[in-house]
């Protein structure tokens, strides 16, 4: 099967150690939500906003694995 998905420039540089061939949304959203809410800027930010909207990444951010830092920080902006 051929992945299809490809993450942009801006964005991929936040998986240096994943093969990116490897990576689709569909499976690997929360990884990819939670690398660039962690560590990404505000350019990459954006792009996961244009992915996903304000209320669906509110209620996934329970699941995803980030530091208490950064899910306190999602948990303000996103309320």
């Amino acid at each position: 099967m051929t992945n299809k998905f490809s993450l942009p420039k801006s964005v991929s540089k936040y998986f240096w150690g994943d093969k990116l061939q490897d990576l689709n949304w569909p499976e690997h959203q929360d990884y990819i939500i939670q690398t660039i809410l962690e560590k990404g800027n505000q350019e990459t930010v954006s792009w996961v906003f244009s992915q996903l909207n304000k209320k669906e990444l509110k209620v996934k951010l329970s699941q995803l694995k980030l530091s208490l830092k950064s899910k306190n920080f999602w948990s303000i902006y996103l309320s």
